[in-house]
């Protein structure tokens, strides 16, 4: 009998109870399927955006119309055609949009393999690269780094079209983004102390096992 039969047949049945909780990690399936509809929806609404940017530039006032409310250009300005103002405003939502669904995908992805099941996508030739050393602690990092890169697309939208809100939310805004700036260096420099760390304990348990 090989040693994995051996060990198999020497193994101690789980419990109901500890086998009840770690089932309860597929209670989790049904958020990431909400992400996958809502990453459904943001499509939706990129190629809404994008088909009235395209309207417009033909001279479509109706689609007009909708793009200067959707970005919140000017409410009392009357255009009659777009301008480079409006054209950056709708580029960059549509850039927020791509990174927003960017986020969610690996919110899905990484979520899903890290904390509820394998996904076994060791050999599939369009695996991510990110996904091959996913882990909570690189995932958390990604994500704070994907919010900055958000957050940096929010508050460009925002001094462009700065004659259209308060000096209180221009300041709020800033201090937002320093805030998530300031929160992504600290979660960057919480693993790099812990790094070294846990490479001394894999170099320790080696050379335990060597000897």
């Amino acid at each position: 009998m090989s040693l994995p039969s051996i060990e198999r047949a020497n193994a101690r049945p789980v419990p109901v109870l500890p086998r009840l909780i770690f089932a309860s990690r597929w209670l989790q399936l049904p958020l990431y399927v909400g992400l996958i509809l809502a990453q459904a929806v943001y499509v939706f609404h990129f190629w809404v955006e994008l088909v009235h940017l395209i309207e417009a530039a033909f001279g479509n006032q109706d689609a007009l119309a909708k793009l200067v409310t959707s970005i919140g250009y000017k409410p009392e300005t009357t255009l009659t055609g777009l301008n480079e103002t409006v054209i950056m405003l709708v580029v960059l939502a549509l850039i927020d949009v791509v990174m927003i669904s960017n986020l969610l995908i690996m919110v899905i992805v990484g979520g899903y393999e890290t904390f509820v099941s394998r996904m076994y996508l060791e050999t599939h030739p369009d695996q991510p690269e990110w996904l091959s050393h996913v882990n909570a602690s690189v995932l958390k990092v990604k994500l704070a780094t994907a919010i900055i890169g958000i957050s940096s697309i929010h508050l460009l939208k925002t001094f462009i079209n700065a004659q259209a809100y308060t000096e209180k939310v221009l300041i709020a805004q800033t201090a937002i983004h320093i805030a998530f700036l300031f929160s992504a260096m600290a979660i960057a420099a919480t693993d790099r102390i812990m790094f070294p760390t846990n490479k001394a304990a894999k170099d320790l348990d080696g050379r335990a096992h060597n000897d």
